[in-house]
């Protein structure tokens, strides 16, 4: 199965890597009728003896970046003209090695498949939606094809500008909460302090210096000049400062101190209307939260790892993350999906994100949901999920380009409808792009790592 109008004959290639991808290249490498090598984790003897083959393309397609990188640069070293196509995800890596072998095409599954994921989440006649250099577009079905066109977002309305200005300092965490408590008590004593010495005549600098001691515990300068009452409600101001005050502090350390994912004000509040909330920020995730902010859309991701590496990269762009679960209802509810444009369940794991999607439909029926598969081919390719929302295999969607590029295809890009996959190429445009089923890999036999 070599894929439409391919005029290049039989041939040869190696793929390496013991994932879900490389096990459904080589099957439909070998569907297609060419002769492939599938190598899970060869040693330098394997690799060198694997390359005596001459093989036409090699596809390195793991997880481990550093993995990666050294199998290209080892192939480059066996065989400096071959074409590599690469899989690696840190952007300075991938730079690096297209900077040392100009033959490698590389790519990460994130990379490829955000557009995809990205279309549905904005609108659901969209296949794909992506930010180019010819600015954004929008991927639609004509006439039973996909063709990109020009797409702009919609200017802000003065009501969602007042929606994101109420959304400043909203807290999201227990430390964050009680430091909002603490500050809000002590302005409430300050203004109202202020405010009873300013009904007493005295002049607004003068009170508010007056208003600041009993803030600060200190008292009022002028106690015995005072009414009994007052002085009796400002001891019990400065008895309630203390409290506030330890709020404040104790919220404030654990602020400084944590990984602040959401911020208090800017950019990386969580939006509360017409946003995108993306529950698994892995490779697949981060990539969507970035395309869609590139896109100009809201969007608020859901970790149940704080610690996750991404999470930082994700904190590093500006992107909200949320840690909690994807399938509690009550972080879905407080991440205010009823007023979401969508929800995107893009963890590693299917049955995750089928969870994910079941709970998000139990708290917001009009939400749109957008399901990431492919990890286990029995869920991938059944029709029972179609209620759940819009399912994009992202497996078959990073394997249609590799293959494209393998068999010497300009591919620059890859959408799905109705569980079609279609490659992009600048003389096609989109085509339809037909794969194998996994179980026809070479290798597969072995137990995969997901």
């Amino acid at each position: 199965m070599t894929g439409p109008s391919d005029a290049h004959g039989t041939r040869s290639f190696l793929v390496i890597g013991d994932t879900n991808l490389a096990r459904h290249v080589c099957a439909s490498l070998h569907e297609g009728g060419h002769g492939v090598q599938h190598l899970i984790d060869p040693r330098d003897e394997e690799l060198r003896a694997a390359m005596t083959a001459r093989p036409q393309g090699v596809a390195v397609l793991l997880h481990d970046d550093v993995a990666a990188l050294r199998y290209a640069l080892a192939i480059a070293h066996i065989s400096a003209r071959v074409p590599i196509i690469v899989t690696i995800f840190d952007r300075t890596v991938a730079d690096e090695l297209l900077r040392l072998l100009p033959q490698c095409d590389v790519t990460s599954l994130g990379e490829l498949v955000a557009p995809a994921l990205a279309g549905p989440c904005v609108d659901a006649s969209f296949a794909a939606l992506r930010h180019g250099g010819r600015g954004a577009q929008a991927v639609r079905v004509v006439g039973g094809g996909l063709q990109a066109e020009p797409w702009r977002p919609r200017r802000a309305s003065a009501r969602s500008r007042l929606r994101r200005l109420a959304g400043q300092l909203r807290p999201h965490d227990a430390g964050t909460r009680i430091m909002l408590a603490g500050m809000a008590g002590m302005i409430a004593v300050l203004a109202g302090d202020w405010a009873w010495l300013l009904a007493l005549g005295h002049p607004p600098a003068e009170a508010f210096f007056e208003a600041a001691r009993v803030v600060t515990t200190v008292g009022p300068a002028a106690a015995p000049h005072h009414s009994a009452l007052y002085q009796v409600v400002s001891g019990a101001f400065m008895l309630g400062t203390v409290g506030f005050s330890a709020m404040f502090t104790a919220g404030l350390v654990d602020r400084m101190l944590g990984p602040r994912l959401v911020g208090l004000i800017g950019p990386r509040t969580v939006p509360r209307f017409g946003h995108v909330i993306v529950v698994g920020i892995g490779q697949v995730g981060l990539r969507l939260c970035h395309e869609l902010q590139r896109l100009g859309v809201p969007v608020v991701g859901v970790e149940r790892d704080p610690d996750a590496p991404n999470v930082r990269i994700a904190r590093s762009h500006g992107i909200p993350v949320v840690a909690g679960h994807g399938g509690d209802r009550a972080v879905l509810e407080r991440l205010h999906l009823g007023q979401a444009a969508a929800l995107a369940a893009v963890g590693s794991d299917d049955l995750d994100n089928i969870a994910v999607a079941i709970t998000a439909q139990g708290v917001s029926r009009e939400t749109r949901v957008v399901l990431r598969a492919g990890e286990h081919e029995a869920i991938a390719e059944t029709r029972s999920l179609l209620p759940l929302g819009t399912i994009r295999d992202v497996t078959s969607l990073a394997a249609a380009y590799v293959l494209a590029r393998l068999l010497g295809r300009p591919a620059t890009g890859v959408a799905a409808h109705r569980h079609r996959v279609f490659v992009e190429t600048p003389e096609d445009g989109f085509a339809p792009w037909p794969l194998a089923a996994r179980e026809g890999c070479c290798q597969v036999g072995v137990p995969v790592t997901v």
